[in-house]
């Protein structure tokens, strides 16, 4: 089974820091196991979609 989390980061006035805000995201991610699927932007804000394999819970 899959899991899914969407981020959604607005649109800074200058590119270099929406470049270094999309770039930590993707790292941040990518650490943790999660893999974009899915990006869209607007004028106002960048979504992406990341997704991972779900973890077994030992406890169900």
């Amino acid at each position: 089974m899959k899991e899914y989390q969407a981020v959604i980061l607005r649109i800074a006035d200058r590119a270099r820091d929406d470049e270094d805000s999309l770039t930590d995201l993707l790292n941040e991610r990518s650490r943790a196991g999660w893999e974009p699927v899915m990006m869209t932007q607007d004028n106002l804000r960048i979504t992406v979609v990341f997704q991972r394999q779900a973890t077994q819970d030992a406890s169900h």
